[in-house]
């Protein structure tokens, strides 16, 4: 049997742990998708320099493990001056890495756009960055709202990394719980729960949000 009075004596560390995950997960979303967002476009831009640097960021940051990323942000900064806390460090270490996903997500949505919507739009006298914001990127994040819920999904997950760097994340305390109580299966269930607590409303609603699209289709 779990012992439920670990998350009761302990309520207060888990509640602070799950608040600082839940901000670390909204903030690195947002700051993900948008960066994600401009490197798409930047990957596919007719502009040679902004191509290179697209592909570039996107290869070399799928390529590496999330964990060197959040260490360049905690560990790399200071050497050069820059001194970060270590939620900070780890949320953005955490948007970076993820916006190179949805980078390749996004810009597989925007292929997927025709053609000669590009074409329109453009004889019709809009600009390439008018032409992306009005007319191809709301077309394309429709098309591809189910993978990169899942992207989304991933990313709750893995600011459990957060816990590596004293980021005050599920993680951390669950650890800090485990070390003072002796008992770490039980500990770990309470941590599974709180991340299954924001994790599967967001995969419930990327499955209407998929069926609904379908329809739509």
């Amino acid at each position: 049997m779990i012992d439920m009075s670990i998350l009761f004596d302990h309520w207060d560390m888990f509640l602070q742990g799950f608040g600082n995950t839940l901000k670390a997960s909204l903030l690195a979303l947002i700051g993900s998708f948008l960066l994600g967002t401009l490197m798409a476009v930047f990957r596919i831009a007719p502009v040679r320099p902004l191509n290179w640097l697209g592909t570039a960021y996107v290869e070399f940051i799928r390529n590496i493990p999330l964990i060197l990323v959040v260490f360049i942000f905690f560990v790399g900064l200071p050497a050069i001056g820059i001194r970060l806390e270590s939620f900070v460090a780890g949320t953005l270490g955490l948007t970076v890495y993820t916006a190179a996903f949805i980078a390749e997500t996004i810009r597989a949505g925007i292929q997927a756009v025709p053609k000669g919507q590009t074409e329109a739009a453009r004889s019709s006298g809009l600009t390439y960055v008018q032409t992306m914001r009005y007319v191809i990127l709301p077309q394309a994040i429709k098309i591809v709202i189910p993978p990169m819920g899942n992207q989304f999904i991933n990313l709750v997950k893995n600011s459990s990394v957060l816990g590596v760097i004293a980021g005050l994340d599920l993680m951390y305390f669950g650890d800090l719980i485990s070390a003072d109580t002796f008992v770490t299966f039980d500990v770990y269930i309470f941590v599974a729960i709180f991340y299954l607590i924001l994790t599967l409303p967001l995969s419930l609603l990327v499955g209407y949000l998929e069926r609904r699209l379908a329809r739509a289709r």
